[in-house]
């Protein structure tokens, strides 16, 4: 039987609220440099409850980075470098919706895209790939921290769409009703691309949304205002830290292909890809970029 201590660890990218590497056993923080640079900040690897795990805070420590400069790319790589083939992402969240509530946490299945100033690949000219983003999470892993959190406490919501916005500013209230219209359940900055690449890293992502306010939508309700979220997030850092806890000592099994996302995915041709692509990219797509051509 494998031991715990000889399994991958699982990734765990803390947003707002959650920087607490301090719940780690045996943490030792260790720097990783990437081909897309260095991630947002040092990356603790420790144990918690048995589980290998290598914690990540999104915004770096003490929230210097805002949403449209966060290393997306260098993070999802710094994890896979470290050997994760899961990810468990954690953030803060508005609610588009009457009954997702302060308080809530939201399992998202679904994304609207509307980020506009960051890298959505990791491919480009010389190494073209077009992976399946149909069904942008793993549902393998998003089970697993759904029964995880419900474990800790936490109202949970076994699905939801995440609409990402650019930010740094909360919505209009106009913009919060069109979100709503077009059938959106909660609005982050953080959700996008980090979901796009975890995708072609060949990485389980699951998304643990925190649900901190009401959007702007809800006039019955004060404008979204930071003291308030902070409040609120407090309350849930503890809840997703018992969560992360709860996980299982095991990776869960993945139905979905995960692990497989490229094999269809490469466009170019063996002779037409730039080396230096090629080189860049060994750390995500190594294992179909060292097999021999076919052509």
């Amino acid at each position: 039987m494998t031991q715990t201590h000889d399994l991958p660890p699982i990734g765990i990218i803390g947003g707002s609220g959650l920087y607490a590497p301090g719940m780690l056993d045996e943490a030792r923080a260790v720097t990783v440099e990437t081909p897309w640079g260095a991630p947002s900040d040092r990356i603790t690897l420790g144990r918690m409850a048995g589980r290998q795990m290598a914690f990540l805070p999104r915004h770096g420590r003490g929230h210097p980075l805002p949403p449209d400069a966060v290393p997306y790319q260098a993070n999802i790589a710094a994890l896979k470098m470290l050997r994760c083939r899961e990810v468990l992402a954690i953030s803060a969240v508005g609610s588009l919706r009457p009954d997702f509530r302060p308080g809530d946490f939201v399992q998202v299945d679904q994304y609207i895209d509307r980020t506009t100033r960051r890298a959505p690949s990791f491919f480009g000219p010389g190494l073209v790939a077009h992976v399946s983003l149909a069904d942008p999470t793993c549902p393998d892993l998003s089970a697993a921290a759904t029964a995880a959190a419900r474990a800790a406490g936490a109202t949970v919501h076994p699905a939801g769409t995440y609409l990402a916005m650019e930010g740094p500013q909360f919505s209009t209230r106009a913009e919060s009703r069109m979100y709503r219209a077009w059938g959106a359940d909660v609005i982050g900055m953080t959700g996008m691309p980090e979901a796009r690449l975890a995708r072609e890293a060949e990485l389980c992502y699951a998304s643990l949304a925190m649900v901190t306010d009401y959007d702007s939508w809800h006039e019955a309700e004060a404008a979204v205002d930071v003291t308030a979220i902070l409040r609120v997030l407090t309350a849930n850092a503890t809840l997703a830290q018992a969560t992360v806890a709860a996980l299982p000592a095991q990776p869960a099994t993945c139905g979905a292909g995960c692990g497989r996302a490229l094999d269809h995915a490469l466009m170019t041709a063996p002779s037409a890809r730039d080396p230096k692509m090629v080189e860049r990219l060994m750390p995500i797509a190594g294992r179909l970029l060292t097999q021999p051509p076919t052509e």
